[in-house]
Parts: C-alpha cells; structure tokens; sequence
C-alpha cells in the first residue's frame, strides 16, 4: 500500500507543476517577453527535479514545449524535439550536481547553475541554430535570423535566472516540505 501511495503522491506532485508550468507560460506569454516567460520555465523544470526528482523533472522537460506550441507561444514543432533535449540536459544536471551528498549545498546549486545553464545554451544553439534551422531551408532568412536569435544567448541568460530563481525558492520549498511532513 505505501508503494501505491507513493505512486500516487509522485503522479500528483508532477502533475500540480505541470499545471503550474502551463498556467505561467499562458500569463507570462501575455507580458510577450521571452526572457520573462523562459525564465519562469526553467524555474519550474528546476523546481520539479530538485522537489519531485529525475522523472518529474523529464515529464516536465517533456512537456513544456509541446504545451507552448499548444498554447500558440512556442516554436516551429521540428524544434520541439531539440528543446525537450535542452531541458533535460538541464534537468538532469541539476539532479546530478545539485542532490550530490558531497559539498556545501550552495555552493553544489550554484555549479548546477552555471553547468546545467551552459549545456541547455549549448544544446539548444548547436541543435536548433546549426543543425535543424540549416535544414529547414524553405523558412525565410528573416525569420531563421529571429529563431538563431531566440535560441542563443537568452537561453544562457534564461536558464540562469530560472536557477537563481530556484536557488532563493528551494530551501523555502524543502522547509515546507518537511512541516508538513511532520503534522
């Protein structure tokens, strides 16, 4: 029976930051600022592993860019698959470096910061700028230019305001966690 309670909780945990991905990509979407909405994005992709763990964290890495395509604020699908690539290299770094036992905690969030922040960059820039945009040659120059822009150097600058973000909320959320453990 515990083992389908903690079944239970897992699905449910996912599935409240899945909701609340897809609420703040619609309201942050209206401010019509990237950096705002792929800021809070990358919080949530954050907050999901570092609270639920590695699964939650890849349902979410999965979803977030189906869902913002779905809501009319993502990109062309063809990328879709790159962007699910980026957040869970981001993801999973976090899981890797920020839960590691060794090490001050800060300063174990911060190195998942700068490395998981750097690789999404990475991941999203060689894959949607050098290799798919090359490929999809019937798009116009001017909205290839407006993809490139898109998937280079704000994705660096979103990714680590999303994890400085989620460094301040995580220690707020994990004490939370534990009081009503206790109750």
């Amino acid at each position: 029976m515990t083992n389908n309670k903690s079944k239970i909780s897992w699905i449910a945990r996912t599935a409240v930051f899945i909701a609340l991905l897809i609420v703040m990509q619609a309201v942050t979407a209206a401010f019509g600022n990237t950096l705002v909405t792929g800021s809070v994005v990358n919080l949530m992709l954050i907050l999901s592993v570092m609270t639920c763990g590695p699964l939650s964290g890849i349902c979410v890495a999965v979803v977030s860019p189906v869902m913002a395509k779905l809501l009319g604020i993502g990109p062309l699908w063809s990328l879709i698959p790159v962007i699910i690539a980026g957040n869970t290299v981001l993801v999973l770094l976090w899981h890797f470096i920020g839960n590691r036992s060794a090490g001050k905690k800060y300063m174990r969030y911060l190195i998942a910061l700068v490395t998981a922040a750097a690789a999404k960059f990475a991941v999203l820039y060689f894959g949607v700028v050098k290799i798919v945009l090359p490929i999809l040659t019937e798009l116009p120059e001017r909205q290839v230019s407006v993809i490139s822009g898109m998937f280079s150097f704000p994705q660096l600058i979103t990714a680590s305001i999303g994890g400085a973000l989620a460094i301040t909320i995580l220690p707020i959320l994990r004490k939370a966690a534990v009081s009503a453990k206790l109750k």
